[in-house]
């Protein structure tokens, strides 16, 4: 699913996050909530989508501010 790199030990937890929310399914969600924990992913997630420029879809974005305030109190 990253394709930009084959250094994929020293990709960060947030670049991690923007692919599989971006371009990842269901399952490699779940995945990413194992590996991570809802409440880490959450916050990594608000973090990088509430800066100036953000790089989440505009309708992954809306869909996972929704998810994450309901599901990671």
């Amino acid at each position: 699913m990253i394709w930009y790199t084959k250094n994929y030990d020293n990709l960060s937890d947030e670049s991690v996050v923007e692919v599989v929310l971006n371009y990842g399914n269901w399952h490699h969600f779940e995945k990413l909530i194992k590996v991570l924990g809802i409440k880490k992913t959450a916050k990594i997630f608000k973090k990088e989508s509430n800066k100036k420029r953000s790089n989440f879809y505009p309708e992954v974005k809306n869909y996972f501010t929704l998810y994450f305030n309901k599901y990671a109190k």
